[in-house]
């Protein structure tokens, strides 16, 4: 199955066909509330209803993709850009001049400033670091002491990014503040793209006020980051140096919102992304003890009994395995939106120009139809005779083609590395006061993740 553009050489016009539209829609808010009040099960059985269906989020129509191989394409295709609800949300955060959420010769340019910084062979130049930061958290619990995964998650995820990328100094107090603040702005623009009520998110309500004072605070954040390179005068070889040394296509210097835009790019959905994986990780070596201790006989046999370091990553194949599993059963970015450049298809449905296309990976790597015992937690599966089973496109938490998270071997190489160090010390359970269940915004995490290291 493929995307291809409406050409009556290629494809009859009448040939394709509307997709259907979803039961359940209520009076102006169509499938929103839904949306809005079980969005896991409600987008993961979507599929039951056709590969590609209508909603109604509000006053809108949006196609909901359900297929691996229609999201495949869709990713790849050139008829769609990085845009509608999720994306309109992040703009709020992230700007319009980041990454993330740039598109067309803008997103070209700045892939390739900060490109360098991730690819393969830089990553070793970061091991020492994330070594550090991995062990730290062992130092810093105690066996019996309960630890409050939310704040440990987020203070390990926003040193990584910051002495790896920006080379910063940034202590346990900022990444306290990121973790309060980000909370704070994805659920608010969680509301914002399933409840599209417009002039009723700038009255003074406290949600309002939460969300108004966490983003002005992010962005604060970032601007202190900036401000402290430039009157340090230095310039380490890192991506911050990068950026403040881009030009832009005519050979200017960047401008400064674009500056601001790609920090916040990169400390705060990476941060955000990496911190929920870290929190399902360690409610899974709780859950799941049989792993927990075969990661640690893995990393005690690796390591012959040394600390675990980034050397050893790429041998851990089953702390390897562990932290892909999770990445597919408990991925941070469980929805994602793109918008039709042109009238085209997907499969046998006709997709009009301007149409918002939505669709959740969550979903997606937890179809039955992909998957055998889709919802038990199996790193097995991705054993590499086993891995062949799984359809293309069934699994990719770092997307595909040309918005591939730039960031992946990044990423799993600080994932692995934590579960490594952390398991080689410690068997977890939760405590009594913990709540692992999924709190939905824009990312999933648990709500309130409490365990107890204890001593193998």
């Amino acid at each position: 199955m493929t995307v291809d553009a409406i050409d009556p050489g290629t494809r009859e016009v009448a040939e394709l066909k509307d997709p259907p539209l979803a039961g359940g829609a209520v009076p102006v808010l169509g499938h929103g509330l839904k949306l809005a009040r079980d969005p896991l099960a409600f987008m993961s059985q979507l599929r039951d209803h056709g590969e590609v269906v209508r909603l109604r989020l509000g006053p809108k129509t949006v196609y909901a993709v359900t297929a691996p191989a229609l999201t495949g394409a869709l990713a790849l295709s050139p008829d769609y850009k990085i845009d509608g609800p999720v994306w309109e949300s992040l703009e709020g955060l992230l700007g319009k001049q980041g990454v993330a959420t740039a598109n067309g010769p803008l997103h070209r340019r700045q892939r390739r400033t900060i490109q360098p910084a991730f690819r393969l062979a830089a990553i070793p130049a970061y091991g020492p670091i994330m070594e550090e930061e991995a062990h730290a958290l062992t130092e810093r619990w105690r066996p019996g002491v309960p630890v409050d995964a939310t704040s440990e998650s987020f203070r390990v995820a926003v040193r990584v990014a910051a002495r790896c990328l920006l080379r910063g100094q940034y202590m346990d107090e900022r990444a306290e503040r990121l973790s309060t603040d980000l909370g704070a702005v994805f659920r608010g623009m969680y509301r914002r793209m399933v409840l599209p009520l417009g002039p009723l998110y700038r009255l003074p309500f406290p949600s309002n006020r939460e969300f108004n004072r966490a983003l002005a605070d992010l962005h604060l954040l970032v601007d202190e980051i900036i401000t402290e390179r430039r009157a340090s005068g230095q310039k380490p070889d890192d991506l911050l140096t990068a950026l403040l040394e881009a030009k832009d296509d005519n050979g200017d210097p960047i401008s400064e919102q674009e500056i601001h835009d790609q920090v916040v790019a990169i400390l705060t959905p990476g941060s955000e992304t990496i911190a929920s994986t870290i929190m399902w990780l360690l409610q899974i070596l709780a859950d799941h003890p049989g792993h927990a201790e075969k990661v640690r006989a893995e990393v005690e046999s690796v390591t012959g009994g040394a600390p675990v370091g980034f050397e050893h990553v790429r041998r851990l194949s089953h702390t390897n395995n562990v932290v892909v599993e999770a990445l597919r059963l408990r991925p941070a970015v469980w929805i994602l939106t793109r918008r039709a450049l042109t009238d085209t298809a997907l499969g046998a449905y006709r997709i009009p120009a301007g149409a918002d296309i939505i669709y959740s990976p969550y979903a997606i790597q937890r179809d039955a139809r992909s998957y055998a015992r889709h919802l038990d937690f199996d790193p097995d599966r991705w054993l590499p005779e086993r891995a062949e089973e799984v359809p293309k496109y069934a699994m990719a938490p770092f997307s595909v083609g040309n918005r591939k998270c730039p960031s992946d071997h990044f990423s799993m190489a600080q994932l692995s590395l934590i579960v490594a160090a952390i398991s080689a010390k410690y068997r977890f359970r939760q405590v009594e006061d913990s709540d692992a269940s999924t709190r939905v915004g824009i990312t999933l995490r648990p709500h309130r993740l409490l365990v107890e290291p204890r001593e193998w």
